[in-house]
């Protein structure tokens, strides 16, 4: 296998398998540049997962290739929901935002088991029979190496990320909207003084994030998972935080950092067919990412400047 053919191999599924972590990852920056902290993108992440692998499955029949994408916006309702927990808790109350996000993603993954036991009677959903398809996008897929190496075979879903990347970018960097939010992260009572309200803008976040990270469960439990059970989100929603943090709350920058970890994801399951990587222990490959994410944290956390007011909660006429 020559040097081309496994990046034709290997860069496609590093995008795959990084679109839910860019979801994730984007949503977390909206919350953090409003002045937010969410720890709790795994238990949204989790919500996201179990709502879209129910829906598919109750509804595939009569739904059919559309199933799967209908199911991520039940996912993204489900998380809107779910993220309003942190919300009132962080933002009306006014309580440790990482202690609610603690207990939103113990939450999330109690909810998601114990109704999995309620519906089926039993741990696990069955395998879904509708997944995302994969198709060329015509023109493009003739570009000389480039065209092999993006735009065959490719998903949907990974489409969508790198867009809601951009548009996210757009939206927080040349928008009215995005102004609002950058100062309600870095300056709250400024732009409170300025007319702009800081808990609608801080709720509009959460929910942003709520969103984006119901999206991101549903891709992953329905591209790559393609059931539900505890372990189907084990532990990519703080992949996601960490490459929200390396990607110095920037969208693009975190889309580049999920990518990055969406690469270590995908080389514990395509490692066996590349000649050089194949002789690596499983082990080593399938614990790659998570050793990353914490590399990436422990090297990246203290020289990365979060928006000043993260965690702060917001007391309208305190000084």
């Amino acid at each position: 296998m020559s040097f081309l053919e496994v990046l034709y191999f290997i860069i496609p599924s590093a995008i795959f398998y990084a679109a839910p972590l860019i979801m994730t990852a984007i949503g977390g920056v909206f919350t953090e540049r409003s002045g937010v902290i969410n720890i709790g993108l795994e238990g949204v992440m989790i919500m996201g997962a179990f709502s879209s692998i129910v829906f598919n499955l109750t509804f595939a029949d009569s739904l059919g290739g559309w199933t799967p994408w209908v199911g991520l916006l039940v996912a993204m309702v489900v998380g809107i929901v779910f993220s309003l927990i942190l919300a009132v808790a962080a933002v009306s109350f006014r309580a440790d935002q990482t202690v609610a996000g603690v207990a939103l993603n113990m939450l999330g993954l109690a909810v998601a088991v114990f109704s999995i036991k309620m519906l089926y009677d039993k741990g696990q959903t069955d395998s879904i029979a509708e997944r995302f398809s994969r198709f060329d996008i015509p023109g493009l897929k003739n570009i000389p190496i480039l065209g092999k190496m993006f735009f065959t075979d490719v998903y949907g879903t990974s489409i969508l990320a790198i867009a809601v990347a951009f548009f996210a970018w757009f939206i927080i960097y040349k928008t009215p909207f995005g102004l609002r939010l950058r100062a309600v992260g870095e300056h709250p009572m400024a732009a409170d003084t300025m007319g702009v309200n800081v808990t609608k803008m801080r709720y509009v976040a959460v929910m942003i994030s709520g969103a984006l990270g119901g999206i991101g469960g549903a891709i992953y439990a329905q591209a790559i998972a393609g059931n539900f059970s505890q372990t189907t989100i084990s532990g990519q929603g703080f992949m996601a935080i960490a490459a929200m943090i390396f990607g110095k709350w920037h969208p693009l920058g975190a889309m580049g950092a999920a990518l990055f970890f969406g690469f270590a994801q995908s080389l514990s399951i395509v490692g066996a067919s590349i000649p050089v990587i194949k002789d690596v222990p499983d082990v080593i490959l399938f614990i790659l990412p998570y050793v990353l994410t914490i590399l990436a944290l422990a090297g990246f956390i203290g020289k990365a400047r979060a928006p000043k007011a993260s965690g702060t909660p917001y007391v309208k006429g305190k000084r």
